[in-house]
């Protein structure tokens, strides 16, 4: 059994492969360009990916590929029609990362409703030590305790936010597009209801036809100027433009984003250029990444390949 990765340094540089390349024939490439994808995978068995686009053309000349697996819980990188068409079996990791996720939700969260970087700032910056005061509230916080929470997407990772929000006292409702119906311990609510709402809305959706730019002038109307909104999702949900237009005009309070359309941003992107920068905090998609849950995606996608050479079943993403 050959595998093939395409985009190991996404991993990071401390991430260890051995559970995969210990057990079968391994070539780890650290960066994938569109190009060079067709023949890097030309003899694979399996094709293990993270961000690069697994579609017809990359798999065209590759007719040994009898399995696709992703290093991550979303999938729109891999064309699953095609994949499906030929045989082609796909597998993400659907839970490697719930509790990495709903951390850094709340670490976005108090970094933008606490100003965090601000006070850390004023203290380092020497302001503390000559205002003479024992205390210092240049930019005052409210509590989360008391104030509604909305979610957007009540999978394993919404679920986790959700009772974490809720030991802090928030009441939280929520929303699903994809028309599944689920018993919740929350109460479900309407998509505009939910943005009218809350004072906190937290997005944990995957991006599709459903999803993408749900998050736009219109929605973000709906909005009370004193909420703020924090994606952990997928980039795509929001429409970055029009998110900037609300920040800076004042519309919204704040925005966490760890998510971005393309990724990396170009240096153009609306959320780069935002004036009132207070308003905003952004992450490079790191949410997903603590070391725990690197090395649990690595050890689940290397039983997935195992599963396959043992003729074992495969929970395929359709």
């Amino acid at each position: 059994m050959k595998v093939v990765i395409l985009d190991g340094a996404t991993m990071g540089e401390d991430i260890d492969f051995s559970p995969i390349s210990r057990r079968f024939e391994t070539v780890i490439y650290p960066r994938t360009a569109p190009e060079e994808r067709a023949a890097r995978i030309a003899g694979a068995d399996a094709v293990v990916v993270n961000k690069v686009v697994i579609d017809r053309e990359a798999l065209e000349k590759a007719p040994g590929v009898k399995l696709v697996c992703v290093f991550a819980v979303g999938y729109n990188n891999i064309d699953v029609d095609y994949c499906r068409g030929r045989g082609i079996r796909v597998r993400n990791v659907p839970a490697y990362c719930v509790d990495s996720v709903a951390q850094h939700t709340f670490a976005l969260l108090l970094q933008l409703t606490e100003s965090l970087s601000y006070y850390d700032g004023f203290v380092k910056g020497g302001g503390y030590t000559r205002s003479g005061l024992a205390n210092h509230l240049g930019r005052p916080f409210h509590e989360i305790a008391g104030k509604k929470w909305g979610i957007l997407g009540m999978g394993n990772i919404g679920r986790r936010v959700a009772e974490i929000a809720s030991a802090f006292g928030a009441e939280v409702s929520y929303a699903s597009l994809s028309g599944a119906v689920r018993e919740e311990k929350f109460p479900r609510v309407d998509f505009a209801a939910l943005m009218r709402g809350s004072d906190i809305i937290s997005i944990h959706a995957p991006l599709n036809d459903k999803t993408a730019n749900i998050i736009n002038k219109d929605t973000l109307a709906l909005m009370k100027p004193t909420a703020v909104i924090v994606n952990v999702g997928r980039g795509g949900i929001i429409n970055s433009s029009n998110l900037a237009e609300a920040l800076d005009g004042g519309a919204i309070a704040g925005a966490a984003i760890d998510v971005f359309p393309a990724e990396p941003p170009e240096a153009e992107d609306p959320l780069l250029n935002v004036t009132h920068t207070e308003r905003l905090v952004l992450t490079p998609h790191i949410a997903w990444s603590s070391v725990e849950a690197r090395a649990r995606c690595v050890g689940i996608t290397a039983e997935n390949i195992a599963a396959l050479e043992e003729g074992k079943e495969l929970n395929d993403v359709w």
